[in-house]
């Protein structure tokens, strides 16, 4: 994990570095439902996820608007203004987590080709579908504690792109 990725973006970003991902990257379906292939999710890592997501500001968990039963949406409250509203595919849903430890995420475009670039991440087969879709990605399963790391700074890094306002970058 030598080589580090950093990305200055646009102010409507935020600047995100990380590490080139380990191992292969997962195989996933080419449509809807976008999901992975053979991965099975680590539930201390997704329970740990989910309570960090909670903590955000104006962050509610609940069933997703958007995905397959069983998926956990993040969705802003109403006090919480919408910055890019075109990134988001429902409600006011920024990103969900699936049941095998994936994530579906807005992020800035320049963000989610970072995140592709360095194997955490994958194109949305809808990315292509409407302006404002361009960094629509899934966010493969974190299998240990520092992949759990990078992904939670990818999901911080949605909220920020999506409500313009700035999370503190967190250690665990």
């Amino acid at each position: 994990m030598a080589s580090l990725l950093a990305l200055s973006a646009p102010a409507s970003a935020q600047t995100v570095t990380f590490p080139m991902r380990d191992g292969a990257r997962p195989d996933t379906t080419t449509g809807v439902p976008h999901v992975q292939i053979g991965v099975l999710p680590v539930p201390e890592l997704s329970e740990e996820m989910l309570r960090q997501v909670a903590e955000f500001p104006g962050v509610v968990l609940g069933a997703t608007r958007v995905s397959l039963p069983g998926a956990v949406g993040f969705q802003l409250t109403r006090d919480v203004p919408i910055a890019q509203p075109q990134a988001i595919v429902g409600g006011r849903e920024f990103a969900h987590l699936h049941p095998d430890g994936s994530l579906h995420a807005a992020l800035h475009p320049e963000t989610a080709l970072a995140a592709i670039d360095a194997g955490w991440a994958v194109a949305h087969p809808w990315a292509d579908q409407r302006p404002g879709w361009e960094g629509f990605v899934m966010i493969y399963t974190p299998l240990d504690e520092a992949e759990l790391d990078v992904v939670l700074r990818l999901v911080r890094s949605s909220y920020t792109f999506v409500s313009g306002q700035s999370l503190p970058e967190k250690q665990r």
